[in-house]
């Protein structure tokens, strides 16, 4: 129960293509990490972008898994050489600090996860997980993911992920603050430096807010590493 307690956990979330997801999910298989989901979302360049560039298909598909966090960024950089994040049109692989876990969680992921894919015996944390980005995730009504786009670059980003999701959520609850709430939401993820959060999220608040027609939420979360930028 002692051990369990100093055990520390982070979210690693990977945006890739739907050809290299495919590829880190057999590295996550083979390394034993558990608690893996997967999503299919979107990126934000336009058709005609992308076909200009060569870069084909917009399709992304959302890789997060719960890694012990003395094996992130070893596993960041096996993503980033396996994968090859260092080119256009591949993806990002980030972590997300997470404060506690249910013990059961702690268990499966205290067995000497990733090990095989890792090839390593307890490499500690190096230089690259000191980094400077926040995570910002904005959910909206279906249909208004170009708005956010549009303020978070007059903010300063360059390119963000959306992904498909419907509300679950207490009816009454909404009723009373006089709320009228579609179920059909989309999430965009926008990876920006920590000194740009604030101006992105102000300029989400005033064209995207609550208020609005995209009835936005915002929130941000500390990145502790990166591949890809």
């Amino acid at each position: 129960m002692e051990h369990e307690k100093k055990v520390s956990f982070q979210l690693l979330v990977l945006i890739t293509t739907p050809k290299l997801a495919e590829h880190a999910a057999e590295m996550f298989k083979k390394g034993a990490l558990p608690l893996q989901y997967r999503f299919n979302a979107e990126g934000t360049a336009s058709s005609e972008i992308m076909d200009m560039l060569g870069l084909g298909s917009i399709d992304k598909s959302v890789l997060v898994s719960m890694v012990p966090k003395h094996l992130s960024t070893i596993l960041i950089e096996k993503l980033y050489t396996e994968l090859q994040l260092h080119k256009a049109n591949t993806g990002i692989a980030f972590t997300i600090p997470l404060n506690g876990a249910n013990n059961m969680i702690l268990r499966i992921l205290d067995h000497d996860a990733g090990k095989d894919v890792l090839n390593t015996s307890g490499k500690e944390e190096n230089s690259m997980s000191e980094t400077k980005h926040s995570l910002v995730a904005a959910i909206v009504n279906s249909g208004f993911s170009d708005d956010v786009m549009k303020a978070v670059r007059a903010a300063g980003a360059t390119g963000g992920t959306v992904i498909r999701s419907r509300r679950i959520g207490n009816e009454e609850a909404t009723g009373f603050w006089g709320l009228s709430v579609q179920d059909e939401k989309e999430i965009v993820l926008v990876l920006t430096e920590s000194a740009n959060k604030v101006a992105l999220m102000q300029s989400l608040g005033e064209s995207c807010g609550m208020h609005s027609a995209a009835q936005g939420i915002f929130m941000s979360m500390p990145i502790d590493s990166v591949a890809g930028l």
